[in-house]
């Protein structure tokens, strides 16, 4: 019997509460908590399945790209909880987000639960009252087409990442992974690094002059560039292309360093005449920026706060849970009537009603096909709160988030700013000449603009920020010029040559790659955050700053791409797979088709498996290679990458000179010139730094594989020639004397003799090892002299006796840093240098403090005031063994390797905390059970061995009469089992006396005999 009550599952437990309050008794609310099912890994298959056609993939491409999904572990008690909940209910509500991962799991929950009572789908882009109750009476049935194309972008991405992930572990290294659209991205910023590389720095000067209406009138000055000398133009910074020089196509003269000088002192000249020429006034004017999309949001929240594209995913999906922001996945900058009405009523509210256009503004998406929500980002409801009226329960990051949305988006609906731009065109010449330049031939033109905002409009609610761009040119920025007129002459206050370098083009930081990625169409936005995460986390990628910069492996992946599986991972390519995959979501493409043209082949595509199964040979060694010069190979080794020299100088069969890289330096400061630096630099491994004069020993520095470290050796011995030689000769003659074949008299086969088995060498004792003892981290090997070298070899030192408990104290260098050590008791010590510098009182004073107490809390990386509102501990981040996280003292949540610990504030401890609870704990290993011991048999006594031999008898007895009779004989009778007596102690002691007796005599016959 269905229930009365209708069940609506969302996929997050953080709406749950908010949704329930608002649809009331009637209705029970429950999350999925995300995806309850996916694809299985191939190696947990069943194993009847495994070598069927689903064992590479999980897929079955033989048969219709049939994806194997199960429910994980860690979601079935969820699965269990939804299924008992639908027994109570007369009505299924899937309530996940409205985009095509929403759509999917909803269809995963359909086919998991198999409700029997009516299914609805139910929709809505912001978590409001109004929104809730609107959507529950406005629902629609499930998007069949949305989950094709969400289940083909899946089983696309498993076969893209199974089918070249191996190929990348065998010819570059483990624990690589290829995917459609990370490859791609990993390819932009490589490829933005080679331009780097490419870049030759090319220098040009300009003059900046300061100019007033007379040399008294210093407060009204303003600054004019140089634009032409003789009539030709003068190049500046965007005249210069991606290498570093003069475009071809530009005309323009460019000015060393001697000519600007020589021009600096010609025109300070007394006769020099400076003078307005031109005087032009244009009207300005700035339109506000489309309010947040996605990638935009992502874009800004980089600019303006520091947040990484994931912080800012993170951040924005708690405010639209919480009910404070619409759906934070959209492509769409449009805003519905709501919005609109809200937006504009609060700018006309705070700002004036001038600000406001009579018109509403409408914003059109520059993305190909706006499919996922179909509204911007924007505070939610139908009346905007103010940032200031959220103070009290918004903070830190969700604060600065929010106050980020609404800005934007009440400023897309505000006046334009106006105002004016005037330009002048100036003259300096001998004198005569200033005011006809270009019939008299003038010496110099300079330009000078400035800009007038008379109406601020938007700007008094918001300014876009903007990625910083090479040569870029930038918007004006307000800058007064005095009244000026042509024909007026100018005083000239100062005149300044300046030299300038062309610079490559800026590296990606995650703003400008998330810009890049959409305005090529690789991926969606929703997958932008992720993307960053995944080539950053794999290692291809390393965070320098806001920059994104590229490692070494990320160059040997990438070159093997291009080479081998070249469409794969052209920008037009992948960018078309993501139109076809939103003609899949329209309901305009078939997901069979596609899959069967992408992997198997078809006139659009090559066929992934045509590819794999044609690659050929692929060199790892040249893959793994870059050629810096002739003579200079940097290669990507299994322990990172290297320089390998080749000496002419040396033998031909003598091996190449390998040089470790700095790992702090980035590919484009690899240059030939920095190459040829870090070979020719001294080699400080195996330093003598000088004699131990305790034992005679060579104390050496050395540079490891773990890092620099000190160790004693023994000298050198020295030898006598002579002695040598002899040495030398006899061994020879040794050699020569081995037998190695053997001729067999009978046969005269000549057979090998097999050398005999070398003993095994013995093992080095502890005591004949030699001392080694790592540097500190403020030392540096070159410059380690002998008395610190023997002070770090005499580790650990001893700080004294402990005199409550006679227990020596020492002072050492462990794994995980410098501590002390009482026994089996240790204590921290905050820096390297405190194990040679702490005494015995501050030994015992740090014992006498709590292990675990405040000492302990005193080593958090950081600390919040505010306690968990969930367990009301006290949250901190330390630095575990596997790096950074977030505790409560119960709950430890690890902190992404793509953020930072400065930027990580109390909301998102709280967040990160919130989230591993949700998860649960980490399922145990399972345990191997006890093997059972076997019983252990008791030995039979000589009363129980009688009588097993007396009824064994019996038996044979009665065989023996049964088979007599049978024949028509006489049987006969057995013999009678004898019991076997145990001899007694005096029996025993009888038989050892008469046993010696009889060795003595044998004994005494045989010294008569001799």
């Amino acid at each position: 019997m269905p229930g009365t009550k209708k069940l609506v599952i969302v996929e997050s437990p953080t709406k749950m509460k908010s949704i329930a309050a608002y649809l009331g008794d009637g209705y029970e609310v429950l999350s999925s908590v995300g995806h309850i099912r996916d694809l299985i890994e191939p190696k947990n298959l069943p194993v009847e399945l495994k070598k069927g056609a689903l064992g590479r993939f999980s897929v079955d491409v033989e048969n219709g790209f049939e994806p194997y999904y199960v429910v994980s572990d860690a979601k079935k008690k969820t699965v269990s909880e939804l299924k008992r909940a639908l027994k109570n209910a007369d009505e299924l509500l899937l309530a996940t987000d409205e985009d095509r991962e929403g759509e999917a799991i909803a269809w995963h929950l359909l086919q998991v639960l198999q409700p029997k009572v009516p299914v609805k789908r139910m929709v809505f882009h912001e978590i409001t009252k109004d929104a809730i109750l609107a959507a529950k009476d406005n629902t629609r049935d499930l998007d069949t087409a949305l989950v094709d194309a969400q289940e083909t972008r899946r089983i696309l991405d498993r076969i893209y990442g199974y089918e070249l992930s191996p190929v990348l572990w065998r010819k570059v290294g483990p624990g690589l992974s290829a995917g459609r659209v990370q490859s791609a991205a990993t390819r932009l910023v490589v490829d933005r690094e080679r331009e780097r590389l490419a870049f030759v720095s090319a220098g040009y000067w300009d003059l900046l002059a300061r100019l007033a209406a007379s040399t008294a009138d210093t407060e009204q000055g303003f600054d004019a560039k140089l634009v032409r000398l003789n009539g030709e133009r003068i190049a500046t910074g965007g005249d210069f292309d991606d290498s570093g020089q003069l475009k071809p196509t530009v005309k323009a003269a460019t000015l060393d360093e001697a000519s600007a000088h020589a021009l600096t002192t010609a025109l300070q000249e007394p006769n020099v005449n400076i003078e307005v020429t031109k005087v032009t006034s244009k009207p300005y004017r700035r339109s506000p920026a489309a309010p947040f999309t996605t990638s935009t949001l992502q874009q800004e929240a980089a600019r303006k706060l520091r947040f990484t594209a994931r912080q800012t995913m993170s951040v924005a999906q708690s405010l639209y849970e919480n009910g404070y922001i619409t759906y934070m996945r959209t492509d769409s900058p449009s805003l519905g009537q709501q919005a609109l009405s809200a937006a504009r009523t609060q700018a006309a509210a705070l700002y004036g009603p001038e600000t406001v256009p009579d018109a509403p503004r409408a914003y059109k998406g520059k993305s190909k096909n706006a499919q996922e929500a179909h509204e911007a980002i924007r505070p939610s409801g139908d009346t905007f709160r103010t940032p200031a009226s959220l103070e009290s329960s918004l903070r830190g990051n969700d604060f600065k988030l929010y106050d980020l949305i609404w800005k934007r988006t009440v400023a897309s609906q505000m006046m334009d700013a106006t105002g004016s731009t005037a330009s002048v065109t100036i003259a300096a010449g001998p004198t005569g000449t200033a005011a006809h330049p270009a019939a008299s031939g003038a010496l110099a033109e300079f330009t000078a603009s400035g800009t007038v905002i008379t109406f601020r409009g938007f700007m008094l609610a918001y300014e876009e920020s903007k990625d910083e761009e090479r040569n870029a040119p930038t918007d004006a920025t307000e800058s007064k010029l005095p009244p000026l007129e042509e024909g007026q002459t100018l005083a000239l206050l100062d005149l300044e040559a300046k030299g300038h370098e062309t610079t490559p083009a800026a590296r990606y930081t995650e703003a400008s790659l998330v810009k890049k990625l959409e305005e090529l169409g690789i991926g969606r936005p929703s997958t932008f955050a992720s993307i960053i995460s995944t080539i950053t986390d794999r290692g291809y990628v390393t965070p320098r700053g806001q920059s994104l910069v590229p490692n070494w492996i990320a160059f040997s992946v990438v070159r093997l791409l291009e080479e081998f599986f070249s469409d794969l991972v052209e920008y037009d390519f992948t960018a078309e797979m993501e139109d076809d995959l939103d003609r899949i979501a329209g309901g305009e493409a078939n997901r069979l088709d596609w899959l069967t043209s992408f992997y198997f082949g078809s006139d659009k595509h090559r066929g992934l498996r045509n590819v794999i199964d044609n690659l050929g040979e692929i060199d790892a060694r040249t893959i793994n290679s870059i050629a810096i010069d002739e003579e200079i190979t940097l290669r990507i080794g299994k322990y990172g990458p290297y320089l390998e020299v080749i000496d002419p100088d040396a033998a031909p069969e003598a091996p190449p000179r390998r040089v470790n890289i700095p790992p702090a330096l980035a590919p484009d400061e690899l240059t030939p010139a920095k190459a040829r630096e870090l070979i020719d630099a001294p080699v400080i491994t195996d330093r003598v730094i000088g004699i131990n004069p305790d034992n005679g020993k060579e104390v050496v520095a050395k540079d490891g594989r773990f890092g620099p470290y000190v160790t004693e050796l023994d000298p050198a011995p020295i030898v006598d020639p002579a002695v040598a030689a002899a040495a030398a000769a006899a061994a020879a003659a040794l050699a020569a004397s081995i037998v190695t074949e053997t001729v067999d008299p009978a046969t005269g086969e000549v057979k090998p003799v097999k050398p005999k088995r070398k003993p095994a060498a013995k093992k080095v004792a502890a005591a004949d090892k030699p001392r080694t003892a790592s540097i500190f981290k403020s030392m540096d090997l070159a410059t380690v002299d002998l008395e610190t070298a023997l002070r770090l070899l005499a580790l650990p030192r001893v700080v004294g006796i402990d005199p409550e408990t006679s227990s020596e104290i020492t002072a050492q260098n462990g794994k995980f840093g410098p501590y002390l050590k009482k026994g089996v008791d240790t204590r921290s010590l905050t820096s390297e240098d405190q194990i040679f510098e702490i005494d015995l009182a501050g030994a015992v004073e740090l014992y006498a403090q709590p292990k675990y107490g405040a000492r302990r809390a005193s080593s958090a990386l950081k600390e919040f005031e505010a306690p968990d509102p969930e367990s009301g501990k006290a949250i901190k981040i330390k630095d575990g063994r596997f790096g950074a996280y977030v505790t409560d003292g119960v709950t430890n949540a690890t902190i992404p390797k793509s953020e930072n610990v400065e930027e990580i504030d109390f909301d998102r401890a709280v967040e990160l905390l919130s989230d591993k609870r949700a998860k649960g704990p980490a399922a145990p290993r399972a345990k191997k059970a006890p093997a059972k011991k076997p019983a252990v048999k008791k030995a039979p006594t000589a009363a129980a061995k009688a009588a097993t031999a007396k009824k064994a008898a019996a038996t044979r007895a009665a065989n023996a009469a049964k088979k007599a009779a049978d024949a028509g004989t006489t049987p006969v009778p057995a013999k009678k089992a004898t019991a076997k007596k145990v001899p007694t102690a005096a029996a025993k002691a009888a038989t050892a006396k008469k046993a010696a007796a009889t060795r003595a005599a044998n004994a005494a016959k045989k010294a008569a005999g001799e």
